[in-house]
């Protein structure tokens, strides 16, 4: 199934210039991405409901088990700036605005 394509127009929403020789390449490489893309909407799967994932899954949701916090000093040992028990970090905000 022949598909025409404006690879003028593509190119122009993808924001990019491409020379002659990439569009005739382009052009053929999207025809099959295009055809492919047809063959799977042929595929009869009335009877397969819709589902987000490809295989079943279980409930993945862990028991929320309380653990030991990191030690502050091993948690700020690579921070490139701190003080105290802080990361000092740039100021991003005016003061009074």
């Amino acid at each position: 199934m022949p598909v025409d394509i404006d690879i003028d127009h593509v190119a122009r929403l993808a924001r990019i210039q491409l020379t002659d020789d990439e569009k005739a390449r382009l052009k053929v490489q999207l025809g099959v991405i295009l055809e492919h893309a047809a063959r799977v909407g042929e595929v009869a799967a009335d009877d397969i409901p819709p589902t987000a994932y490809a295989i079943a899954r279980a409930n993945v949701v862990r028991e929320d088990v309380p653990e030991p916090c990191l030690p502050v000093e091993e948690a700020l040992r690579n921070a490139p700036d701190r003080e105290g028990d802080r990361i000092k970090v740039p100021r991003i905000t005016e003061i009074g605005s």
